[in-house]
């Protein structure tokens, strides 16, 4: 790994610990609908993006000024995973289609093969497994009476394999829209927002925040997780270390559920802790696997 591919894997795996903080966020914004949620936070991201582009060299002007293939692909991306997230919630038990969903690392490492240059080794697929064996513990934790899928869900499933496929194929293939600068993805934001508020005005009925602690919770998503997190996330993907990346996307459900037990969320348990162990293992094995087989230097 070049040391420009290592920190910009660096900064990407920031993400990764915003995204943990998803679920206490949105625990913390009361009964805000999905897509008016989703409105809200992405034109929070945006809006913070574009005034800082602003500063930036070019100027906002030069970071919205994108061919229409990349503005496709960023809102398309960044849109279509909430979408298909939020219908396989509504259609299918909310455990099995966060499970289904969780798919992405996985798929990351998989179609990560496609890029020139980049070569699939055995400990990135056995590292993916064992972060996805880990999340399957959370999530079956944290249904409580496990998992069971069921026939008539099967359209929520298909969402959220849809989502799983979406995110995997949006992220991997940033590494082609390697030139548009990642400033533009305040603009992709804006445009997310701009359709999830027409989904919210179509599917659902507005609800507002009640009190400076919902509204503090929606700033802190709109920064943190749904907005700083795909600036970095955009960098990881375009030119760090991609299979990497996936793997250790695994570690967002675990340190998520780790902040929901130490705020008092969720109880600590033994499949919490066996979920740390393979998805900590996952990861250990993909990062260092090739460094402990390589022969030492004589």
């Amino acid at each position: 790994m070049t040391p420009t591919s290592r920190s910009a894997t660096l900064i990407g795996l920031t993400a990764i610990a915003l995204w943990a903080t998803l679920a206490i966020l949105t625990a913390s914004t009361g009964a805000v609908p999905p897509f008016e949620l989703t409105a809200m936070t992405f034109a929070i991201a945006g809006t913070a993006g574009c005034a800082v582009a602003a500063f930036r060299p070019g100027g906002l002007r030069a970071a919205l000024r994108q061919p229409l293939a990349a503005w496709a692909h960023g809102v398309g991306g960044l849109f279509g995973f909430h979408f298909f997230y939020f219908t396989a919630l509504k259609l299918s038990p909310p455990a099995e289609a966060s499970l289904v969903a969780y798919l992405w690392p996985l798929l990351i490492v998989l179609f990560s093969a496609a890029l020139p240059g980049e070569k699939l080794a055995a400990r990135h697929l056995v590292g993916a497994a064992a972060g996805l064996a880990g999340t399957a513990l959370l999530i079956g934790a944290r249904a409580g009476s496990g998992l069971s899928f069921e026939e008539g869900d099967l359209l929520g499933y298909v969402s959220a394999l849809a989502c799983a496929i979406v995110w995997a194929a949006y992220s991997v293939s940033s590494r082609f829209f390697a030139k548009t600068p990642t400033e533009a993805v305040a603009g992709f934001c804006l445009g997310t927002a701009a359709l999830a508020a027409f989904c919210h005005l179509a599917l659902e009925t507005t609800v507002w925040p009640e009190g400076a602690l919902q509204w503090l919770a929606i700033a802190g998503l709109g920064l943190g997780p749904v907005g700083l997190a795909f600036f970095v996330w955009d960098v990881g993907m375009k030119h760090g270390d991609v299979r990497l990346l996936g793997v250790a996307a695994y570690a967002a459900p675990l340190m998520s559920t780790l902040l929901l037990v130490a705020f008092g969320y969720a109880q600590a348990s033994l499949s919490l802790g066996l979920a740390c162990a393979l998805i900590v293992g996952g990861a250990a094995l993909a990062t260092l696997g090739g460094r402990l087989r390589r022969p030492a230097k004589a």
